[in-house]
């Protein structure tokens, strides 16, 4: 599985971005996706992430209520709402890909995720 990240740029705070992930090869639907951020000097967080089915979806502390992720199985894409963005949510926003399930322990896990894509920086500004 390849993955694509985009819809990152320039926004104020207070403002809205769509990230969006597309994968490329097999049997997207057989895989759960997760977005992760990580800030210059900082380590990879967690933000969200969604099941294989769409049926479970989680979300980091600093994100929850703010972003929405959604999947469109038969595009092979999944979708990061971002609203009411941030400065402290600036950073490289990376899609990840793997084979898993059970609870929000393991979904936020980056060693869970076999397959990543390249990032799309955020920058909000104050």
């Amino acid at each position: 599985v390849q993955l694509q990240a985009s819809g990152g740029g320039l926004v104020q705070a207070g403002g809205s971005l769509r990230l969006s992930c597309v994968a490329s090869g097999h049997s997207f639907s057989n895989y759960a996706v997760g977005w992760f951020r990580q800030a210059p000097g900082k380590e990879r967080e967690f933000v969200s992430a969604v099941s294989m089915s769409g049926g479970s979806i989680y979300y980091g502390d600093s994100v929850n209520g703010r972003f929405t992720i959604s999947r469109d199985n038969a595009k092979n894409t999944v979708y990061l709402r971002m609203n009411s963005l941030k400065p402290e949510d600036t950073a490289v926003y990376y899609c990840a890909a793997g084979i898993l399930s059970g609870n929000y322990y393991r979904y936020s896990q980056p060693y869970e995720y076999d397959y990543w894509g390249q990032g799309t920086l955020v920058t909000v500004s104050s």
